[in-house]
């Protein structure tokens, strides 16, 4: 009985094994013809098909391969630490420009920065004048030690991107603090989009010498080994250029609130 059923289904078997010849699937396993006997029965192996998601392959597109080089390996054509900490002094100097320019809270440090240039050369305000908070609303400057200089240091004041204007009673100068409007935390919040803008200026200027760099070292290396040196340096400029972008985002939600 069982052998009459199995020849009832044979023509049936036949006809998958055909239509499989026919139309094979991506990514299957491999399947043996059955064979087909009085006593066994053999089907083919299920298969599978497998699909990228869009969304993966999306993320996939968008995201270049990371580029990690032994900085070791490559010390005969460039440093790239020393690249990485020209890049890192970048982001710095940017960090200091946002502290000390950038300021809505009042102190006597505040003027600490401010360069007074003089017929002797350049120092800070706070090596020629002793700054002091003599009211929330008032910074005094005393000139004492270098009278000298007074004109001078009320200029650097006056010109100081923090629009402030000095008054001078001899040795004395009085530096009154603007109060904090709307407006002047949106200037101050251009000024940070500017210092973050000279700051990328300057990240693509270190990125710029070392690729020149790389360039003169193209003799006696593959074609291969400099592509990646470059895309690494590309890379390692993107990432500061990300961690510039965070700084301003951060000092922007501090101006504007």
């Amino acid at each position: 009985m069982a052998l009459c059923h199995l020849g009832l289904l044979r023509p049936l078997l036949c006809q998958s094994l055909v239509r499989l010849a026919r139309y094979p699937l991506v990514a299957t396993t491999r399947v043996s013809a059955p064979l087909l006997c009085h006593h066994t029965t053999h089907f083919p192996t299920t298969c599978t098909r497998l699909y990228a998601t869009k969304k993966a392959k999306a993320k996939a597109k968008g995201q270049p391969a990371k580029v990690n080089i032994n900085s070791a390996l490559v010390e005969d054509i460039i440093s790239l630490d020393e690249v990485k900490g020209d890049m890192a002094a970048v982001l710095d100097t940017l960090k200091d420009d946002f502290t000390r320019n950038l300021s809505i809270r009042t102190s006597a440090g505040a003027l600490d920065h401010i360069v007074v240039t003089t017929k002797d050369g350049k120092f800070p305000l706070n090596q020629l004048g002793q700054i002091s908070m003599k009211s929330p609303q008032l910074i005094v400057v005393n000139m004492t030690s270098f009278p000298e200089a007074t004109a001078a240091a009320t200029r650097a004041l006056r010109e100081s991107s923090m629009k402030l204007n000095p008054e001078v009673d001899g040795t004395i100068i009085g530096v009154p603090i603007p109060k904090v409007t709307r407006e002047h935390r949106e200037n101050l919040a251009k000024l940070a989009k500017q210092l973050s803008n000279k700051a990328k200026d300057s990240l693509r200027k270190v990125r710029s010498n070392a690729v020149v760099q790389v360039k003169r070292a193209k003799e006696g290396h593959s074609e291969d080994t400099i592509r990646l040196i470059e895309k690494q340096l590309q890379q390692m400029a993107d990432n500061m250029a990300a961690d510039i972008d965070k700084q301003l985002a951060a000092k922007t939600k501090e101006l504007l609130g």
